[in-house]
């Protein structure tokens, strides 16, 4: 009977889970401890199990080398920056994936992020509640443009949604999805157009080298004045302090954020700009995106179809 560790607290604080995976796995041993774990806590947490379930648990070649046992290891969620893939096939571990398990509930937030940010929400909804009441003229969806960067899972999930509002979309993706964007009057563009064009810029990339930092204040400079930038991707995707600069001097509309550079994030001068929306990394946190997830990395531990595959160079 393989021996499995539940690293991710998302997983283990859900009861449903917890009962499902016992049922194949007896023994499975849980975080209870509703922090993610590090370091050497996580390696003394995993020590002992042949597979494990991950969610924002940081493994290296350390953690590889301090576990040999550690033989599989089952993803719980999209996003796999937190796990060094070269260093897993070194060490022989295999890392299992399910893409796009929880495309609904980030494309579902983004889309409100706009909204509240288009309506003025956030800040008005503090204002009435002190007392105020002032009724400023927002801005509707369904007369944006609307960009989104990374038209894979997610992207396209908002793509869909923005078209059923009304919203002209345009996207930029370094593959193509014609077959998409013709069904769906999608319009791809080169990055500096999207970001020239769009009156919503939306963030649905992976975080690795090539988009690390990939939006700095060149770009935020080529977006219109009255903009706005969401991200509910990954944070070291957006240098958070151009960002901040535009936002202070008023060159960009606004922003909205479920991802940070460090998390919690510790700016908190950016936190309480009037024109930001900051979310504590909520995107994938609904009761239908959390069951989805997690059977996902419950039929990762026995499905090698789900193996990601790695470079052998």
């Amino acid at each position: 009977m393989t021996q499995v560790a539940v690293a991710s607290r998302s997983f283990s604080r859900d009861t449903r889970l917890r009962e499902e995976l016992l049922a194949r796995h007896p023994g499975a041993r849980f975080n209870m401890t509703g922090r993610t774990l590090k370091g050497e806590e996580l390696v003394d947490f995993l020590r002992g199990h042949e597979a494990a379930i991950t969610g924002l648990e940081r493994l290296d070649e350390a953690l590889f080398r301090a576990v040999p046992e550690l033989r599989v290891v089952s993803k719980y969620g999209v996003g796999l920056d937190m796990i060094d893939l070269e260093a897993a096939r070194r060490c022989g571990v295999a890392v299992r994936w399910t893409p796009g398990v929880n495309r609904q509930a980030v494309a579902e937030l983004a889309v409100a992020m706009m909204i509240m940010l288009g309506r003025k929400m956030l800040p008005l909804a503090r204002e009435t509640a002190s007392g105020l009441w002032h009724q400023p003229v927002g801005r509707q969806l369904s007369s944006a443009t609307v960009g989104i960067v990374g038209c894979g899972h997610v992207g396209k999930r908002v793509a869909e949604i923005c078209r059923a509002i009304g919203s002209a979309v345009v996207v930029h993706d370094i593959v193509s999805y014609e077959g998409f964007y013709a069904a769906h009057g999608v319009r791809a563009v080169s990055l500096d157009a999207l970001l020239r064009e769009a009156d919503i810029v939306t963030l649905h990339v992976p975080l690795d080298a090539s988009t690390r930092g990939m939006i700095g204040a060149r770009e935020i400079a080529a977006m219109k004045g009255s903009a706005f930038l969401l991200n509910t991707a990954r944070g070291g995707i957006v240098d958070e302090a151009a960002l901040k600069r535009a936002l202070v001097e008023g060159r960009i509309g606004g922003a909205a954020f479920d991802v940070y550079a460090t998390e919690p994030p510790t700016d908190h001068e950016l936190l309480q700009l009037p024109n930001v929306l900051p979310l504590p990394h909520i995107g994938a946190s609904t009761d239908e995106s959390v069951l989805a997830m997690g059977r996902a990395a419950i039929e990762g531990l026995s499905n090698p179809f789900r193996e990601i595959a790695l470079s052998k160079s």
